[in-house]
Parts: structure tokens; C-alpha cells; sequence
């Protein structure tokens, strides 16, 4: 959208060192767990983290938004200091490491404390599938901006070694996912850790003050909400090299395949998604109707099959209903907006165009709270929580806002309505055979709601 700071999502991590299936994300977390140094308790962790110690930061994804997430992490805290860096690919180490040590570098102009916040030489910049267990291991924090189709691994790697962490929204691209999304969220709470979410609007500051209003009342109770996010698509297709396996192409493309992003509803819209989430004050729905397909989406990149249309219909056990819109047009109108109907009133939301308003009996409240800067916000709070040792746990509500995108596309891909209840029990599991540079990617037909099957 034409106003919308729409962080770069070139990160990927798939250059295998050896090959990886979802069925083996047990045994891999276990693995890291085991070979990490972990204090044995989380919150003495935490404790001794206060004051001046200095916290190592580690990064995995060094694309746009995971060196964007490691500017703001760094800037969060005067004892944080960037230790280490992950990616699929040594290109993408390379330029975000000297990316992010220029970045200090600039910083420091202006305080000389950002002097410190930078110690991450060549022996800590790894490459490779198997290099978040390196950046895993040899941090105190944890920021995960992988492509989605990884989170669940590495997530569950980093709540087993006893991790703080931040998580680039989404949490997973299918069912099989999402239980190991859910079961890992439980392990990070028990450990008492702090899991902060990619979620990024949850932290605005004229966000929350118009959905505390709302759920206070303004508006009445709420009766439905709608959100969109119409925007003129990704950025195009990144040219084949010679050299490039199958594998190798796909993961360079990453936001084009249901397999590795979730499809567009689900890598990008779902901050959409998730806000419609918010307006019902988080209690899921019970099932939704989505109608979806491909109107423009060109064939580059070769073989994507992602969608460029959803517009879902979610039904709530009480009768209420929760829609949404998203769409990849070039040319088209972009809109990213929350449109809340409650029985007294209504609420629309804009945060680019600076719109957190009520309506009520004609009158307009407009929220006035002092603005920043949220994706900093995030930060902030991530490591203010550690220091305090009083740990956020985003976990329930990242999952859910991660569901519902998810059951969504099941169901604009199937034609067929999708329940909570199917969604959970689906046998959807996108995953290749093998994360291994060299291996076959799997297969990517294009959905045909109607004759898909919904599994």
C-alpha cells in the first residue's frame, strides 16, 4: 500500500547441511536443547539478566525484516549486544551482518554506548539449514525472521534451549504447524519465557487505545468487524542462476509458494487478520466460508501457486460474524482498514492513515495518544520483560490469528467451509520430504475450490 512501511521479506533459510523433515522437529529441537548451555531455570535466567548484564542477541532470517528487527532490538537496551547471525544462505549472512554493523556504526555517531551493542565476527555468522542451532545456541535472546514455513522448527528449538525470543508473525503454514506451534507456546510458559510476537499493531500505541475503548464499551458490544488488506502484491519474481537446484529457486521466491509462506492471507494479510481477531476480543470463531482465487497472478515466479484474492466470512458461536478482505491487484485500490459495528456505534481503524476513531450518536472520538514507533515498541517491551523478569508470552494469541488465516485458505482453496474443530484435526501438512538443498520440492498445484479436497 501506497503509505504502508511494508518491511522487505527476502529472508529464507534452506541451504541444507543435512536433511530435516517435520518429522523430525522433535528430535532436532531435542538435539539443540541438549547441546546447549541452558540455565536450568528460566526466571534465575531472567533475574540475573537485570541491570547492566549484557543480553547476546542472536538473528535467524538476515532478510529485510530480520535485520529491520535487529536494528530495534539493539536500540531497545544499552547492554544488548548482537552476537550472532543465521541464515540459509551466505550471501544473505553477509549483507545483513555488514548491514547491521554499518547500522551500529551510524548509531554510535550519536551515542557511543552503540559502540558495544556490535560483536558479531565472521566465526559467528552462520550459513546453512542447520545454523539456527549455532545462533540458538550461543545467545540469551533469539529473533526469528525465517521464512514461515520454519518457524515451528524454530521455535520449538529455541523454547527447549531455554530462549527469550521474538517471532516473526506467521507462526506456521499448515495444520501440522500449528500443533507444534500450540504444543511449544505451552513448554514457553511453563518455562516462564518471554515470547513476543511479530503481530506488530498489538503495540501501536493509538491501536490500543482504540481497542481498549472498544472492548470497554464505546461502541456497544460488537457485532461484527471487518478488515482488509488490499494491497498491489509482492515484490516480483528474484531471477534463476544457473546453478540454482529446484529447491534452491523456491526458497528464493519464498513468498510465492503455499508450502514455504501460507499463501498471501496468511504470510501478510494475517495483521489483518489478527486485528479482526482483536475487535472480538480473541474468542475464535467457530467456523468460516472463504471465497478466493487467482485473477492476475502471473507465472513468475515458475510454478507458484499462491492465490491473489480472499474474502472470508468468519461465524461466531453467538451469532456474530467477523469478514475479511485481501487482495494482490496491481492497479487496483489498497485499503488496510478495520471497520467495527457495535450496537451503540461504530470504530474505524487506519493506523497509516491515522485514523483510531469511535462513532457514536454522530459524535467522532479520534485517539490522541502519543504515536511511536511500534515495531520499536515491540522491542522495548521484549526486553524490558527480560530485565523485569516479569516474561510477555504472546503464544495463545499468535497461534490463534495464525489459525484462523490458515483455515481461511483451507477453506478458499477447498470452496468448503472450514470449522475450528477441522482445522485442528486436518492431516495438512505442507512440508518437503527432506529440507535439503538438493532435494525435490514438493508439489505446488494450484488449488480449484470445488474439486480441492479439503484433508
Amino acid at each position: 500500500m501506497k503509505n504502508e512501511r511494508v518491511p522487505s521479506r527476502n529472508d529464507t533459510f534452506a541451504r541444507a547441511t543435512g536433511p530435516v523433515s517435520r518429522r523430525g522437529f522433535v528430535a532436532a529441537a531435542g538435539a539443540v536443547a541438549a547441546a546447549a548451555s541452558v540455565v536450568a531455570d528460566p526466571v534465575a535466567r531472567m533475574a540475573h539478566a537485570a541491570g547492566s548484564d549484557r543480553l547476546k542477541v542472536g538473528l535467524v532470517g538476515c532478510g529485510g525484516r530480520g535485520t529491520g528487527a535487529t536494528s530495534q532490538a539493539i536500540s531497545a537496551d544499552p547492554g544488548v549486544v548482537l552476537w550472532a547471525v543465521a541464515d540459509a544462505f551466505a550471501d544473505q549472512v553477509k549483507a545483513g551482518a555488514n548491514l547491521l554493523g554499518r547500522t551500529v556504526e551510524e548509531k554510535a555517531k550519536n551515542d557511543a554506548s552503540f559502540k558495544t551493542r556490535f560483536d558479531c565476527p565472521s566465526e559467528r555468522q552462520f550459513a546453512g539449514l542447520d545454523s539456527y542451532k549455532q545462533v540458538i545456541d550461543a545467545c540469551d535472546v533469539v529473533l526469528l525472521a525465517a521464512p514461515p514455513a520454519f518457524r515451528p522448527l524454530h521455535l520449538k528449538a529455541a523454547v527447549e534451549a531455554g530462549r527469550q525470543i521474538f517471532c516473526e508473525k506467521p507462526m506456521a503454514v499448515d495444520a501440522a504447524g500449528l500443533r507444534s506451534l500450540r504444543e511449544t507456546v505451552k513448554v514457553a510458559s511453563e518455562k516462564h519465557l518471554t515470547l513476543v510476537s511479530g503481530f506488530c499493531w498489538r503495540y501501536a500505541a493509538r491501536e490500543r487505545d482504540v481497542y481498549k475503548r472498544i472492548h470497554e464499551g464505546a461502541i456497544g458490544p460488537v457485532r461484527s468487524a471487518y478488515t482488509t488488506y488490499n494491497s498491489p502484491g509482492f515484490r516480483g519474481e528474484v531471477p534463476r542462476k544457473p546453478d540454482w537446484s529446484d529447491m534452491e529457486y523456491c526458497l528464493r521466491n519464498w513468498q510465492y509458494y503455499t508450502w514455504l509462506s501460507g499463501d498471501h492471507i496468511v504470510e501478510q494479510a494475517v495483521h489483518s487478520v489478527d486485528r479482526l481477531a482483536w475487535a472480538m476480543n480473541d474468542e475464535m470463531p467457530v467456523s468460516v466460508n472463504c471465497t478466493a482465487g487467482r485473477e492476475v497472478r502471473s507465472d513468475a515466479p515458475k510454478g507458484n501457486n499462491i492465490f491473489d484474492h480472499f474474502t472470508a466470512a468468519f461465524e461466531y458461536a453467538d451469532g456474530r460474524r467477523g469478514f475479511h478482505m485481501c487482495r494482490h491487484f496491481p492497479g487496483a485500490a489498497s485499503d488496510n482498514s478495520d471497520y467495527i459495528v457495535g450496537t451503540k456505534g461504530t470504530a474505524t481503524v487506519n493506523g497509516f492513515q491515522n485514523k483510531q476513531q469511535t462513532v457514536v450518536d454522530g459524535v467522532t472520538w479520534q485517539s490522541e495518544a502519543s504515536k511511536y514507533d511500534m515495531y520499536q515498541q515491540e522491542h522495548d517491551e521484549l526486553f524490558a520483560s527480560i530485565r523485569s523478569a516479569k516474561p510477555i508470552n504472546d503464544g495463545e494469541r499468535m497461534t490463534n490469528s495464525t489459525a484462523m488465516a490458515i483455515m481461511a485458505r483451507m477453506s478458499g482453496y477447498t470452496g468448503q467451509p472450514v470449522t475450528w474443530q477441522q482445522l485442528w484435526e486436518s492431516k495438512d501438512d505442507l512440508s518437503p520430504s527432506a529440507w535439503d538443498f538438493s532435494a525435490a520440492p514438493p508439489p505446488s498445484p494450484i488449488a480449484v475450490p470445488g474439486r480441492t479436497k479439503l484433508v
